[in-house]
């Protein structure tokens, strides 16, 4: 349990020998350092329900909070409101502890398995700037999820079947017509058939025969034929999509290892196609499907909407599978592998109402348990200074290595060269510009679009992921020049250093808050105000020139813990740090 937690159940109980009862007791950050470090703004709610003024019974509270030895200058203000600091004494026992291991100061949650599910890359396609958001939050969550106890299992949830595998098949036959795959004389083994196909042309296929069949119906047509072939189980068909699917996925998991994300699974939504028949034949033998229009549907209208709902399109009429299909299909599965308690989808918020309809489905369907929970964390756009979804020069959908280059583009004009060797000016550039994107991205709420603007992202002043980055390597080198490493909080100086101390208590509701949410904003932020009130206190003191021995140990070990918090959040944030910058 964290200090400020365990220390308002202290104060908790100590309230309540008063004879005040206060059920959801927090201290709250004051407003007002000068007043004190936390308020306790709860004697107007008391009062309502002890029929007492608020002044009166904060003034029996502070008097028994006067007994407590942890704090001080604790004062009544205003209509109730009770200020309260820590003493120099619990602050610098609390430091040592949390020295010793940074988990002594997090709130751990109950232990449970979640499924999570993001990324969401489509097979043979280029990763675009849209999938940043998905791959960066969901990977972030999930990092701040298993540090604070959390059993998570996580999938990328490849778009590998659909409109896009026809359309890439259709492109190759034109360009490859000789290929066998194409040739129905064929007697030969498939997979056996090789397909010299570049990663960089098969990022130029798919646009080239999109543009293509919008203008060409005939073309559309092939495209749909080659698609349904494809689902049926065409051999020639699923052979090449297999080739295709695996050129593309050696590409996809390159860019995001840059990103610093990775997943437990990387399947596919044709990893559900042998669960369907099973559903098509429970769904019907209970009801769940009508038929609309020659398609078989799934309704999901509840009497509480107040906007129309329509119902989920589980089979076409031509008896295809859809998005849904696979989708119910696909956490039917993964309920009967991996029971979760719950299930985490991390996509664009715009598909909310899809979300909305395949969980109504699953319930309805009861192919989830009423315990098990479904949530769908929505997320904004990033935007062009125009305030429209960030593009190319050219109008075109950007791709996440455009992006990286531009952004190590111009984390390159900053590096200092004098410190770092040539040779690896172009690796630390991409792993700073990689930094300033990740965190840049992070920083908003996640359901705001925000404006990408690389000459902000890789400024080293504000609050910027290369200024977190340079803060921390130079706290690094300041602990590398200490001549001991076990040093100890001995002694409290001054407002600067007092101030980073109690930055430092506040990390567990950064944490909490952030999981709470499924947005990383607030732990952005607390990165940010940690970081910016060490290097405040780094600039106002002499730390390894001190000549008091106590307030040198203290200010070192300082350094030492908020060195190691950072180390650690930085990376739940999944930012790399550099030797040099």
């Amino acid at each position: 349990m964290s200090i400020i937690k365990s220390l308002e159940e202290e104060l908790k109980k100590e309230i309540e020998e008063v004879g005040y009862s206060i059920e959801n007791f927090i201290l709250t950050p004051s407003s007002r350092p000068e007043l004190g470090d936390y308020q306790i703004n709860d004697a107007m709610k008391l009062a309502k329900v002890y029929h007492e003024s608020p002044v009166s019974i904060a003034n029996k509270i502070v008097e028994k909070l006067k007994e407590n030895d942890n704090l001080t200058n604790i004062n009544v203000a205003g209509p109730g409101f009770i200020n309260i600091s820590l003493s120099d004494k619990f602050i610098e026992e609390s430091l040592n502890k949390i020295k010793e291991n940074i988990k002594n100061n997090v709130d751990m949650v109950e232990k449970k398995k979640i499924f999570m599910d993001y990324g969401g890359a489509n097979i043979a396609k280029t990763l675009h700037v849209g999938h940043l958001r998905s791959a960066n939050i969901g990977e972030a969550v999930k990092r701040l999820a298993k540090y604070l106890g959390l059993e998570v299992i996580s999938d990328v949830h490849f778009g590998d079947i659909g409109r896009q595998s026809g359309m890439v098949i259709s492109e190759i036959k034109r360009r490859y017509p000789d290929l066998d795959f194409f040739n129905v004389e064929f007697t030969g083994n498939y997979d056996d058939i090789e397909l010299n196909i570049t990663e960089e042309e098969l990022g130029e296929i798919y646009p080239t025969a999109s543009i293509a069949a919008k203008n060409d119906e005939e073309r559309m047509a092939e495209v749909v034929q080659i698609t349904k072939e494809l689902e049926e189980g065409n051999k020639a068909y699923v052979s090449l999509w297999n080739k295709i699917k695996e050129i593309s996925i050696k590409d996809i998991k390159k860019v995001y290892k840059d990103i610093n994300t990775t997943f437990d699974l990387y399947e596919g939504e044709t990893e559900c196609y042998e669960y369907i028949p099973e559903l098509v034949e429970n769904f019907e033998k209970n009801n769940y499907l009508r038929v609309s229009e020659d398609a078989k549907v799934i309704d999901v209208i509840s009497p509480e909407d107040s906007a129309p709902m329509p119902p989920l399109v589980f089979i076409k009429s031509n008896e295809g599978t859809l998005y849904g299909t696979r989708e119910i299909a696909t956490l039917y599965s993964r309920v009967k592998r991996f029971n979760p308690d719950e299930f985490w989808y991390f996509t664009d918020i715009r598909q909310s109402l899809y979300f909305e309809q395949v969980f109504r489905a699953a319930r309805k369907t009861k192919i989830v348990s009423e315990d098990t929970k479904l949530n769908h964390y929505g997320f904004g756009t990033m935007n062009g200074k125009d305030g429209k979804p960030f593009k190319t020069r050219d109008g075109g959908v950007m791709s996440l290595k455009e992006l990286i280059k531009i952004i190590t583009e111009e984390t390159k004009k900053r590096l200092n060269t004098d410190i770092v060797e040539e040779e690896k000016q172009d690796e630390t550039s991409k792993m700073i510009g990689i930094a300033a994107l990740k965190y840049a991205d992070l920083i908003p709420y996640r359901e705001t679009d925000y404006i990408f603007d690389p000459e902000k992202f890789t400024s080293l002043e504000g609050k910027t992921g290369p200024y977190l980055l340079y803060s921390t390597i130079r706290m690094k080198s300041l602990l590398n020049k200490a001549e001991e490493k076990n040093y100890k909080f001995i002694k409290l100086n001054n407002k600067e250093d007092r101030k980073v101390a109690l930055e430092i208590l506040k990390m567990p509701r950064a944490l909490s808050k952030s999981l709470e949410e499924k947005s990383l904003n607030e732990l952005t932020d607390y990165i940010y105000r940690l970081t910016s009130s060490y290097n405040t206190f780094y600039n106002e003191n002499k730390v390894l020139t001190e000549e008091n021995e106590e307030l040198k140990t203290t200010w070192i070990a300082l350094t030492s813990l908020v060195y190691n918090i950072n180390i650690e959040l930085l990376d739940i944030l999944g930012l790399n740090i550099p030797e040099k910058m």
